[in-house]
This record gives C-alpha cells, sequence and structure tokens, in this order.
C-alpha cells in the first residue's frame, strides 16, 4: 500500500492548468465516445497534468479513470501523482490477478500487457471506466486495449504524436490533436533547459534499415563497434563534456558495452545498463550515477523513456535513428531544469540534426498528426540519402588547424559535378578539382612535406566524404570501384605534395 504521507501535490504551472481546464472542456463538449490527442515535449510535465485530468474528471463525472503505460517505471511514477491528488489509485501489475476491492478505488494504474492478460480472460475485469489514459500515446502496443471499452473517452499524450508504426496512424484512434507548449516557449520561460548541440561528421555506410523503419541493430553494432567509431566518440567527449555528468545512448548491447570498455581504460567513471540487469543490479547503477559527479551512463534504449534524472549535463546520442520520437526522447532526458543547470550539451554522432533539426526547432506537430506520411517523408527520403546531400562541417579539431577553413567547407562535390556536365565537361573532371583544392589546402597549411602529408592523412574523411558523392552522382559506389578512386586520389595528392614541398 503506497503511503500518502510520502508525496506531495504538485502545484499546476499557468500553462499546465490552461491544458487541464482545455482537456476537460474539450471532454464535456464531445461527449462520450470522442478520443483526443495531446502533445507536450518531454519535461513540460505530462504526468502530473494528465494526473490532474483524471482528478478533475473523477470529481465532475463520478465514473473512473484508467491509466495505461508501458513501463512499470512509469507506471510506478503515475500512481504517486494520483495519490498526491488524494486520488484512490490502485496499481494493476503482475500480482494482481483480480479486482475484488475495485469498488474502494476510483482509478487504476496498469502495464498494457498485464491489463491485456487480465481483459483477456475477463473482458468485465474492470468497471465504469469512464476515461481511458494512454501514456506514450504513439506505441501501438495499447491498441488492443480498445476494444473491450465502449461509450468512453480515451486521452493520449505524447511528446511526438507519430505513430511507432506508420502503418497505423493515431489519427486512426483519434479525433483530434491539442498542441502543448513548445520546446522553445517552455526554454524562453524558464521551465526547460537549454541545449548546445555538437555535430560530428560520421560515415555511416554499413548501416540498413530494418521492418520497422529504423536503422536494425546489428549493422548499427558493427559500424559503431569499429575502432575509428570509438575514436571518434571519446575524441568529442573529451573537446566537450569531460567532467559533466554525461548518459550515452547506443544502439545494441554489443556497442555500448564497447564504449564501456572505452571509457573505462581511460580511467573515466563509466557504468553500463541495458535491458538485461535485474531490477536491483539496476537501481544500484542509476544511485551510482545520481550521486557520483563527472559520471558516464551508457545505455541501450532502455532509458529513452520513465528515466528522470534531472542532474544530467551531456547527452550523446552514439547512434543515428530514423524516429523522430526516439531522438527528442534520447534529447529530452538532458532538458530537466535545475536552479544551476539552465543549459545541457548535445553531442551528435549520428548525423541525426541533419535528418531532423536542432531539437529545439519549430515542428508543425498538426501536419505530422493528420498527414504523417507526407510529414516523414520530407525527412526521411531513402532515395536522397541525407548524409550525401547535408551541408559539410569541419571536426573541429582539424578545422582550428587551417588558415581558412572556408576553403573545404565551402566545397560541394555534387555542384562541381553539375557545373562540369552543365558547361560539356566529362564528370571525372570534378574529382581533379577536388584534388586542386585539398592541394591547395594542404600547401597554404604546410611548411615541408613532413607537415603536408600529416594534413593529407587528417583529410581522410573529407576525401572519402568527397569521393562517395562523387560514386552517387555516377551512380557507380561499388566499394572496389570507391577504393580504386581513393588509392588514385591519394596517390597523386602526395605525389604533388612531395613535388611542391620537397627541398
Amino acid at each position: 500500500m503506497i503511503d500518502h504521507s510520502l508525496f506531495k501535490k504538485k502545484e499546476l504551472y499557468p500553462f499546465q492548468k490552461r491544458v487541464v481546464e482545455q482537456i476537460i472542456k474539450e471532454l464535456q463538449t464531445e461527449g462520450e465516445n470522442f478520443n483526443l490527442l495531446f502533445q507536450l515535449p518531454t519535461g513540460g510535465g505530462k504526468t502530473v497534468i494528465f494526473s490532474n485530468i483524471a482528478n478533475e474528471y473523477i470529481k465532475r463525472t463520478g465514473r473512473k479513470v484508467l491509466i495505461l503505460t508501458h513501463r512499470i517505471e512509469l507506471c510506478v511514477q503515475t500512481s504517486k501523482q494520483l495519490v498526491a491528488l488524494g486520488i484512490k489509485n490502485k496499481v494493476v501489475n503482475s500480482l494482481v490477478k483480480n479486482l475484488d476491492d475495485q469498488a474502494d478505488f476510483n482509478s487504476f494504474t496498469a502495464m498494457v500487457e498485464t491489463l491485456n492478460n487480465r481483459l483477456q480472460e475477463d473482458s468485465d475485469f474492470v468497471k465504469n471506466i469512464g476515461l481511458v489514459i494512454v501514456d506514450e500515446a504513439h506505441n501501438n502496443s495499447f491498441r488492443k486495449i480498445f476494444q473491450y471499452f465502449q461509450d468512453i473517452n480515451i486521452l493520449g499524450v505524447t511528446a511526438t504524436p507519430l505513430s511507432s508504426n506508420k502503418t497505423l496512424p493515431l489519427k486512426d484512434n483519434y479525433d483530434k490533436l491539442i498542441v502543448g507548449e513548445s520546446i522553445k516557449s517552455l526554454i524562453d520561460n524558464g521551465y526547460l533547459s537549454n541545449a548546445d548541440t555538437y555535430t560530428y561528421d560520421v560515415n555511416l555506410h554499413g548501416l540498413k534499415i530494418g521492418v520497422n523503419g529504423d536503422f536494425t541493430v546489428s549493422s548499427s553494432d558493427k559500424v559503431y563497434s569499429n575502432y575509428f567509431m570509438q575514436e571518434k566518440l571519446l575524441f568529442a567527449y573529451e573537446e566537450v563534456a569531460v567532467n559533466r555528468k554525461t548518459l550515452i545512448f547506443n544502439s545494441g548491447i554489443e556497442s555500448s558495452r564497447a564504449v564501456y570498455e572505452l571509457f573505462k581504460k581511460q580511467n573515466y567513471k563509466v557504468r553500463h545498463l541495458d535491458s538485461t540487469f535485474g531490477d536491483a543490479e539496476r537501481k544500484d547503477i542509476l544511485k551510482w550515477f545520481k550521486e557520483t559527479p563527472g559520471s558516464i551512463l551508457t545505455s541501450v534504449g532502455i532509458l529513452t523513456t520513465g528515466f528522470d534524472e534531472p542532474t544530467v549535463e551531456t547527452i550523446i546520442l552514439n547512434r543515428a535513428t530514423r524516429s523522430l520520437t526516439l531522438y527528442h526522447q534520447m534529447i529530452g532526458r538532458g532538458s530537466r531544469k535545475l536552479e544551476n543547470k539552465s543549459l545541457f550539451q548535445v553531442i551528435d554522432l549520428g548525423n541525426n540534426v541533419r535528418r531532423f533539426g536542432y531539437w529545439q526547432e519549430y515542428i508543425d506537430w498538426q501536419d505530422a498528426f493528420n498527414y504523417p506520411d507526407r510529414f516523414l517523408e520530407a525527412r526521411l527520403s531513402e532515395e536522397d540519402d541525407i548524409q550525401f546531400e547535408a551541408a559539410y562541417e569541419l571536426p573541429m579539431n582539424l578545422k582550428n588547424k587551417l588558415k581558412t577553413p572556408q576553403l573545404l567547407e565551402d566545397f560541394s562535390m555534387k555542384k562541381v559535378y553539375n557545373t562540369c556536365i552543365e558547361t560539356g565537361k566529362k564528370g571525372k573532371e570534378a574529382v581533379d578539382i577536388s584534388l586542386d583544392n585539398h592541394f591547395e589546402v594542404v600547401i597554404e597549411n604546410s611548411e615541408d612535406v613532413y607537415d603536408g602529408l600529416i594534413l593529407q592523412e587528417a583529410l581522410q574523411d573529407d576525401i572519402e566524404r568527397r569521393l562517395k558523392h562523387y560514386t552517387k552522382c555516377i551512380t557507380k559506389a561499388t566499394d572496389s570501384y570507391l577504393n580504386w578512386l581513393k588509392e588514385t586520389y591519394n596517390r597523386q595528392l602526395s605525389q604533388r605534395i612531395r613535388s611542391e614541398l620537397d627541398g
């Protein structure tokens, strides 16, 4: 039994109070069989808002409220909010086999799979429900519950009103979307911390898209466990986040464990956490993370929802994703505001910012809700691969070495190639022009051959990126051709460097 005295009622912020009143009014006006979806960014207080909605609904109608979650942490967190409001709530977990005492309660919180099992055995398992509230409503696992409830209202809440399954859009289950405060508004009004974002150009060649539309775990583990990606992660951390409490998100267990070993060898305070850990070990790790200044926690998926640690100072996306929902969930873990924390850092090692824009940017959620296919296609066109089309940003360590980094940053292989074709030249001349550009940069920043060859080595990522762009332009992107092109390019560049600087 939950002790009511352990929890304090949270006073609503003005914007939260307005939302509660708006949604209650909407439900009253529309009546039964009207389903409403509410969007609010992570950190905006969705749980306290829908708990207050539940309280008002119970007072006004006398009917009961059922709140569905898909994580035990969310279930417990919600129950605490309800108890603080004085609502008699019962948590329906795996130990609850029947509800003989349900007359004593006016609300229930349940994990979706547990409740679904009970309803399959007894479709009348819970009675007199008037409002079903669905937390993390973008998750499609909730749909199977709806069939058991008639003549009710459903209120879904989510930070991103996009279905986890694009073939099952949310507009099929919800009649209307109410959009809450934007991330920028919550930052400007002091409710969320702002984010400084650091992007690093990464080579994502080798990633494969799975049936769920996102990059597969196996291909992500392979890409992110290699030496070069590990080296880039360590460099980014040491450039931006040393001694800051850091949460690292990975795609798979293999890459997360590799990250753990990487930081452990450098004597950093680091722990690893994934879904295979037991409750006791998980609690121990999270307690250590909370209490240890400058600690690093590398994880897999498990902390994207139901995890609230306001002291997190840096979020590292050590993975690529095609899910806007996941992108916002991960970054949102660092956005909690504290008295001495109004800013946090985001390190993107998956070209995610290029894919979705900065976390603070405005998003037309009504467009996403009403036209999800069009909305997603504008961001995730497989044909127009984002890593080839996006503007290039030099790594900070290379940029600082160059007198005029714009010579590299302003070069676009696609534009040069198109210009060659339009002026009647051969497309291959674009490669020669690129080589001239790299040669000019090396000569401008080198005192002798030794300096020049070191700088050529530092330019390898940029060289490979340009040549990939070229192979895409000519639709000849086999690995063997790219390797031949790269070897020839580097041989010619080193010969020119030696000829110019030797002696």
